[in-house]
């Protein structure tokens, strides 16, 4: 029979559950990791970061976690993300049915009402969809809700056993299931809406009499059953929101997913992705309008890009504040802010700290650190300004270098606006730069300059003549500077009437 999607097209709205129990106590054993499998970020974000704010979504009375598996690092991390969850430790008893009742054992025992049951592993799933659950539970007066999906290949996953009404009968595992049954698509997710009565009694009934030794969750369903209690379901068309990670490869074909979905709700708000394809972006990160994104172009964190700037392509920025009609090219940066209008790239590393203002650029080939650059200043190609102020409209001139470390502390050089050094000028910091002052090429700054000084290394050249036959002898370079020699001594000397002319 084809399942029966319980749920109406426009469900009344949900009562704020009674609970929200999170189950994040698997090992995760198949994703070979140090790491704990629910700590693994897909857009920026844990997995149980995504589970927590989904569930949190539903504003329930209370929401616990139940952790085992690395516990502390699992629960410091939720602690992080959401400082009112209850943390509950399952104990040696496994199964989800165990894990379910310890969590539901620390909530008041006088709880009432709706307890909705999900996992730390299921990254996509949204509010939206557990808003329908239970509001489809809370209208039907259901014992239980179960969230299913309808799947090509249900291949592994619990069947889900029917009524003649449309009703849950039970969920059989694809191990225990007949041919008949495994022609079944429509799948248990493992996500459930409870009465919170039925399910403390079902949970006392439940023993490990099974081949894996569990307390089965999915044995809730027929005690409800047994007792008369309505079972049923709310059938989703979305697979992808209740599919789980259980190793690298489903966690990378999330991730694909969620970054199709986060892109796609870009380019619906205004975003222009020329290649979503090449185009990652992080749950966290914000747009203004008429943003435009190159391919090739990564966003990460607390990255925002302001109304009618232009990122990529080839660039990757975490925690970077693009104002409105700036451009960023080929660009790698953190913690960062590059001001309106203004130009960053090709080629430009921007560490933390950096703070491009209007109409600033920061060029090919440069690198920044803990730098404020003013209005309309521009430091175009090849060099590093890092622990500097940069007044405004100053021209730092190619290959400058601010030396800001004496190899024990770091020192700040403060350069002022109107400001225009020479190619390869190095700052020796502590060092000052007056307003409107100049600096000669290849100066070597250790000392204030004062405004509107011109600042100099003077130092007479000095050409040795015929050192590389001398000292090169053999060499390619002594070849060509004897035939240029050679040509200039049989070259005619120009009449005065040739050199007017030439």
């Amino acid at each position: 029979m084809s399942p029966t999607d319980n749920s109406p097209a426009n469900p009344a709205p949900a009562q704020n559950p009674a609970a929200v129990i999170v189950l994040a106590a698997g090992a995760g054993t198949r994703m070979k990791s140090r790491k704990p499998k629910i700590l693994h970020e897909i857009g920026g974000i844990s997995m149980v970061g995504h589970a927590l704010a989904a569930a949190r979504g539903l504003a329930p009375q209370m929401l616990a976690a139940v952790v085992r598996h690395e516990r502390d690092r699992v629960a410091e991390h939720i602690q992080d993300l959401d400082a009112d969850a209850l943390i509950v430790d399952q104990d040696e008893v496994p199964g989800t049915g165990r894990a379910v009742e310890v969590g539901l054992e620390a909530l008041p025992a006088e709880l009432d009402g709706t307890v909705v049951v999900t996992y730390g592993d299921v990254p996509l799933l949204t509010t939206d969809l557990l808003r329908e659950l239970v509001a489809t539970h809370d209208r039907d007066g259901n014992a239980v809700t179960v969230l299913t999906a309808v799947l090509d290949d249900a291949a592994g996953y619990g069947r889900i056993i029917r009524s003649a009404d449309g009703t849950v009968q039970g969920i059989v595992e694809h191990k225990d299931a007949t041919e008949e049954q495994r022609a079944i698509r429509e799948i248990n997710s493992g996500i459930y809406a409870f009465d919170a009565k039925m399910l403390r009694d079902a949970l006392k009934q439940i023993t490990t009499d099974n081949a894996q030794g569990e307390k089965y969750l999915t044995d809730v369903l027929a005690i409800a059953n047994d007792a008369g209690g309505r079972v049923a379901a709310v059938v989703t068309t979305d697979r992808w929101q209740v599919e789980g990670a259980n190793d690298r490869v489903q966690l990378a074909q999330l991730g694909a997913e969620h970054n199709r979905r986060v892109c796609e709700a870009a380019m619906r708000a205004g975003v222009s992705i020329v290649d979503p394809a090449t185009t990652w972006i992080d749950s966290t990160v914000t747009f203004g309008t008429d943003v435009t994104l190159l391919p090739g172009t990564q966003l990460h964190g607390a990255t925002h890009v302001a109304a009618n700037a232009v990122v990529g392509p080839d660039c990757t920025l975490t925690n970077v504040v693009i104002d409105e009609g700036a451009t960023v090219t080929r660009t790698h940066g953190s913690d960062s802010r590059i001001g309106p209008n203004a130009k960053v790239g090709p080629f430009t590393y921007l560490r933390p700290g950096t703070q491009l203002g209007e109409k600033g650029k920061i060029g090919a080939f440069y690198e920044t650190k803990n730098v404020i650059i003013g209005k309309g200043s521009k430091l175009s190609h090849l060099g590093y300004a890092g622990d500097a102020e940069i007044g405004e409209n100053s021209n730092i001139g190619c290959g400058n270098i601010t030396a800001n470390y004496d190899g024990v502390n770091k020192h700040r050089t403060v350069i002022g606006s109107e400001v225009r050094t020479g190619s390869n000028t190095v700052f020796v910091a502590p060092v000052q730069i007056g307003d409107g002052a100049y600096s000669g090429a290849g100066a070597v700054i250790r000392k204030d300059v004062p405004p509107g000084a011109l600042a100099l290394n003077v130092a007479a050249q000095r050409n040795l003549e015929g050192w590389v036959q001398q000292n090169r002898a053999g060499t390619a370079a002594a070849t060509a500077a004897e035939a240029a020699q050679s040509a200039q001594q049989t070259s005619p000397t120009p009449t005065p009437s040739e050199s007017d002319h030439s």
